[in-house]
Formats: structure tokens, C-alpha cells, sequence
């Protein structure tokens, strides 16, 4: 039997209701349960749907993952839960559902950041994360890039969503195109088979004046409004929009955004190594343009499977697994659920 720790992770920061159970830096289990479905119909997340939801799923996953790790929940040696940012009903059925757990087998509790979980699955894939790294986290709510000294306690945020986040524009503009929900696999389907020059949508937070202020902050708000505003032109006019090229031009935009900025940020801080995730991450287009400017720039790329790249407790069970091995302090158990954690609070 390995002497790595065995560690369960909670997430429910959103829509989805994740366990994962790793031994060490090896998944051993990664079950999720989604309730997208019934929140497709409203066009986006509604809280209190995904709450209850969680509420749901929680027994039924924890037992489904530790049927696929082949353990015993007296075997794990120790919880991790997102404990923020999210929406805070989600994220307090996941804090009550690990508090209890961690309570009833008298084992220690770890609250944790999401958005370091995001950087921290990454251990799961390629190994121990290079310290320090570059890691660009692109969800439906955050856009940021940060720099890693330590996972488990230095995160140091160099940029961030000034309004919409990229993982929002795509949702809003699969909205205008009549795509379905959550908006970024269909844009990026249909992108395939569009021309990429299309359109010359614009780069927001790129030009010389907003780069001496917002050089590694983001704004996908005025792309969003300039898509709006093309496809209504068009459908005013009559005359049909070319979905395909509408969405792979639009993609085009954000994906040359976030990677133009990502490299300039490792090339500023004299550091080879990006790491990129978060759900936005599974984008085709981004993940090439990655590594085809990582290639030229020299500078090494680390990307997650898509699988691991949209929430899931896996990734909270990596981190929580991190906290164990170097020593950090364990959570209390008065922890709380914090819906507007800062990304440098790596635990709670």
C-alpha cells in the first residue's frame, strides 16, 4: 500500500457536483453529476436550481466514487472541499457535506480556493507543477492570470476580468447566434467550420493606451457588443448570418487575446512555464494557439485533459492532497463559504 495520502475533494461551486479521489499526484476517481440540463432552459445557471441539485447528488457521488477507487471512506485521510468562489448556496451544501464527513471519520478538513484547484489538477496529468509558473485561468466567471510561486500558499494575481470574462462572451454570443447552452463547445464546434478572418472582431485591453494600464487584464464585453451589433446589422438588412464564420471569428478574437497577453506575461517575469485552465481551457482553438505561440516563444505548455479542465473534484482532491503532503494547516471547522474569495487565499 503506497504511504501517499488518500484524499477526497468536494466541488460544487456551480452546476455541477464533483468527488474526486486521488492517492498522492494519481487520480483514483473522478465522479461527476451535472444538473445542466435543467438549467438550459433558462438560458444560464439559476442558484437555487443548482443548490438543490447538489443536495441530490452528494450521497450518490461520494458513494459512486469510492466504489471506482476501490476504498473505504475510513481509508481517506483527509477532505477537501471549494470553499470559493462560487455561488454561495453550491458552495455551502459542499462545505456542510465535507464538514461532516471530515467530522464523522475524525479526519483533518482542507478549504480551498477553486481557481488554485484549477491550477493544481494539473499535477494529476504532467506531475509536479514548475515552481514558479504562469497559469491563465479561463472560465465562464474569471478570466486571470496569475503567478505561481506555490500552490498550496503564493499565488500572486498580475491580471483579471475588468467586466465579462471570456467563459461569459462565449455564452452571450452563442445566445445571438441561436446556439445552445453553456454556449463554449457549440461556438467552438461550429467554428470549425467557419473562416477565422470573417470579421475582424476587436481585441479588447490591446491597444497601446490600455496596455500601459490593463496589460494583463481582460475585457470581452465590447467584443460581445460588436458581435451584437454585426449580427443585428445583418439580420436588419435581411440578410442571413453566417454562423460558422461569426463564431469562429469571434473565437479568433478571444483566443489571440488570452494567449497574446499569457506569453507576454511569462516573457515579463522571465518564466518558461504556462499552465492554462479552467473550462475554457477544452477550447480547440485555444489550446492550438497556445502552442503555437509557447513553441515560438520558447516557452513550455501545460494544458489539462478537457475532462479535467471543467469543474470537477479532482481537482479540489489534487490541491487538498498538496495541502496534506507539505504540511499546511487544517481548516477549522467553523469554516465558511465565501462566494467572493480572493484567488490569493488559497485555502480557508
Amino acid at each position: 500500500m503506497s504511504d501517499e495520502p488518500l484524499v477526497l475533494g468536494i466541488e460544487t461551486s456551480c452546476d455541477e457536483t464533483g468527488v474526486g479521489i486521488v492517492r498522492g499526484g494519481t487520480l483514483l476517481a473522478d465522479a461527476v453529476a451535472s444538473s445542466l440540463e435543467e438549467h438550459a432552459r433558462f438560458g444560464g445557471v439559476v442558484p437555487e436550481v443548482a443548490s438543490r441539485a447538489h443536495l441530490e447528488a452528494m450521497i450518490p457521488s461520494v458513494d459512486r466514487a469510492c466504489e471506482t477507487a476501490g476504498v473505504r471512506l475510513a481509508d481517506v485521510d483527509a477532505i477537501s472541499v471549494t470553499s470559493g468562489p462560487g455561488l454561495a448556496g453550491a458552495l455551502l451544501v459542499g462545505v456542510a457535506a465535507a464538514k461532516a464527513l471530515a467530522l464523522g471519520l475524525g479526519k483533518p478538513l482542507y478549504g480551498v480556493n477553486h481557481l488554485a484547484a484549477h491550477v493544481a489538477v494539473d499535477t494529476l496529468e504532467h506531475g509536479p507543477l514548475p515552481e514558479p509558473c504562469v497559469s491563465l485561468l479561463v472560465s465562464g466567471g474569471h478570466s486571470s492570470l496569475l503567478l505561481v510561486e506555490d500552490v498550496t500558499d503564493t499565488v500572486d494575481p498580475l491580471g483579471s476580468t475588468v467586466d465579462d470574462a471570456a467563459g461569459e462572451a462565449f455564452d452571450k454570443v452563442a445566445r445571438l447566434l441561436g446556439l445552445p447552452f453553456p454556449g463554449g463547445p457549440y461556438v467552438d464546434r461550429e467554428a470549425k467550420a467557419g473562416d477565422s478572418a470573417y470579421v475582424r472582431f476587436p481585441r479588447g485591453l490591446t491597444s497601446q493606451r490600455d496596455l500601459a494600464r490593463h496589460r494583463f487584464d481582460f475585457s470581452f464585453s465590447g467584443l460581445k457588443t460588436a458581435v451584437a451589433r454585426w449580427v443585428e446589422t445583418r439580420e436588419r438588412a435581411g440578410e442571413p448570418v453566417p454562423v460558422a464564420d461569426v463564431a469562429a471569428s469571434f473565437q479568433e478574437a478571444v483566443c489571440d487575446v488570452l494567449t497574446r497577453k499569457a506569453v507576454d506575461a511569462c516573457r515579463s517575469r522571465g518564466v518558461e512555464d504556462l499552465l492554462i485552465g479552467g473550462g475554457v481551457a477544452a477550447n480547440s482553438r485555444l489550446r492550438a494557439m497556445a502552442e503555437e505561440r509557447c513553441a515560438a516563444a520558447g516557452i513550455r505548455l501545460r494544458v489539462p485533459r478537457p475532462k479535467l479542465c471543467t469543474d470537477n473534484g479532482a481537482m479540489v482532491a489534487a490541491l487538498g492532497a498538496q495541502m496534506l503532503a507539505r504540511g499546511r494547516t487544517a481548516s477549522r471547522l467553523d469554516l465558511v463559504a465565501d462566494s467572493s474569495l480572493p484567488v490569493t487565499t488559497v485555502a480557508g
